[in-house]
């Protein structure tokens, strides 16, 4: 029996397995309005069918101006929440566990009127230069998180995954590249770090279930400015001081430069198993994961507690039952029977 199939309890969760599909945008909502459509029913109900542990819904805004994209699927109002919580029932139906990644794009909120963010640094030149963060915007974003979470309750959601990765504003918030501030909100990283303190402290408070954070755990800028690993270790260990039940850890997003690095099949992992050795709460990996034996080392070595698995999973619905033919795994069981047929060869 293979550590990446098998049940297990973690990170506040039951889970039939340690494969997470992580969150990936799939700039699907045509209509703009925030909604899930007959796509994100099809997307996450197939990977679910597949046998997936916990799908993560893809990155969800907490107000409009706060989309990556007006195609972004949204959580700022009751009605998308009530629509959420239809797609939510469905997928339980299936057996997996289903959580959210609530997500405010910042400066990085390309189809955004007016982008926010700690101080006016702009991405890119074809990104708007965003206004500084007033303290009332700082209050009303933080309300904003807390809202989405409130409705996330109500609509279902097992996990709720605060993206505070790839650039987005969380992140910028936490990074002296990003953060120019000399107030409460900048300056030392506890200051930095308060931002997002206050949004999860805010969401304790409406959500029941486990909290998970995703920390892009380096910038990849060459300027010796960023935060070092152990900055983003004493974050993880805040994190873990606040009650937040597991980290996601990737890298990168800050900056728009490429990373000078090989890119390989569990490149960010080294980051995830340094992070996990400085807290005791569960740690995932992600990054070109799609090779079982890779994942099963992984979790076999303690280097991450479980696998996120996107592209793969973006190529083959059934990657679990390839997963389970590649680790010899016979305890793992495809949805019905008519499945069980499609896997002979």
């Amino acid at each position: 029996m293979s550590l990446l199939l098998s049940p297990v309890e973690m990170a506040g969760l039951s889970l039939k397995n340690r494969v997470v599909m992580p969150p990936m945008c799939m700039y699907e909502v045509k209509n703009e309005d925030g909604l899930p459509t007959a796509f994100h029913h099809a997307h996450y109900g197939a990977r679910a069918i597949g046998g997936v542990g916990l799908i993560i819904q893809e990155a969800t805004a907490v107000e409009p101006d706060g989309r990556l994209s007006n195609r972004d699927l949204g959580i700022w109002s009751d009605r998308q929440g009530r629509a959420l919580a239809d797609l939510v029932m469905e997928l339980k139906s299936f057996g997996s566990k289903v959580g959210i990644q609530l997500s405010h794009g910042g400066r990085k909120a390309a189809d955004a009127i007016q982008p926010i963010g700690p101080s006016a640094v702009g991405y890119s030149e074809e990104y708007q230069v965003p206004k500084e963060m007033t303290l009332d915007d700082i209050q009303r974003v933080q309300s904003a998180f807390v809202s989405a979470a409130r409705r996330a309750q109500e609509a279902g959601y097992d996990m709720i995954e605060i993206h505070g990765a790839h650039g987005y504003l969380v992140n910028e918030f936490l990074e002296p590249l990003t953060n120019l501030r000399s107030d409460e909100y900048g300056g030392t990283l506890e200051k930095r770090f308060r931002f997002l303190k206050e949004i999860i402290e805010g969401v304790k408070t409406v959500f029941c279930g486990p909290i998970w954070v995703r920390l892009s755990a380096t910038a990849y800028d060459e300027t010796g400015t960023q935060n070092t690993l152990q900055d983003y270790q004493q974050i993880a260990k805040w994190l873990e001081e606040l009650g937040v039940a597991c980290l996601d850890i990737s890298t990168g997003g800050l900056m728009d430069v490429k990373p000078n690095i090989p890119i390989y099949g569990g490149y960010q992992a080294t980051f995830s198993a340094q992070i996990k050795q400085a807290v005791s709460i569960p740690v995932t990996a992600v990054g070109l994961l799609h090779n079982p034996e890779l994942g099963e080392y992984l979790l076999q070595t303690g280097q991450a507690d479980l696998i996120q698995v996107g592209r793969g999973l973006i190529r083959n619905v059934n990657w679990l039952a390839d997963a389970a033919e590649t680790l010899h795994d016979h305890n793992f069981q495809v949805y019905n029977n008519s499945y069980k047929r499609g896997q002979v060869r």
